[in-house]
């Protein structure tokens, strides 16, 4: 594999693995203030762009039957703390 090559995929793990760093970061702060459902599926973080995202919290008891019990826009900083959120994120659980 040519040098080139290989600083490519470097780059391109470097930039996934702080992909998932910040989603993880994301959906923990989004549980944290909400609090956790009992029935939590999992927690969807999609990046939509810059430092936008759309978090969806499933619920249920696998995936046939999991439903999408809140929904969020965030905003988040450079560091990946959200900064604001549509609607606000308020504790349910």
């Amino acid at each position: 594999m040519a040098a080139s090559q290989q600083d490519e995929k470097q780059h391109a793990e470097r930039d996934r693995s702080a992909f998932l760093q910040a989603q993880s970061l994301i959906g923990d702060q989004v549980l944290h203030l909400l609090d956790q459902p009992g029935d939590l599926h999992r927690v969807q973080v999609r990046k939509l762009w810059d430092d936008r995202y759309r978090v969806n919290i499933f619920v249920g008891g696998d995936a046939g039957s999991a439903t999408v019990a809140h929904s969020f826009f965030l905003t988040t900083d450079g560091a990946g703390k959200i900064v604001a959120s549509s609607p606000n994120i308020l504790k349910r659980y």
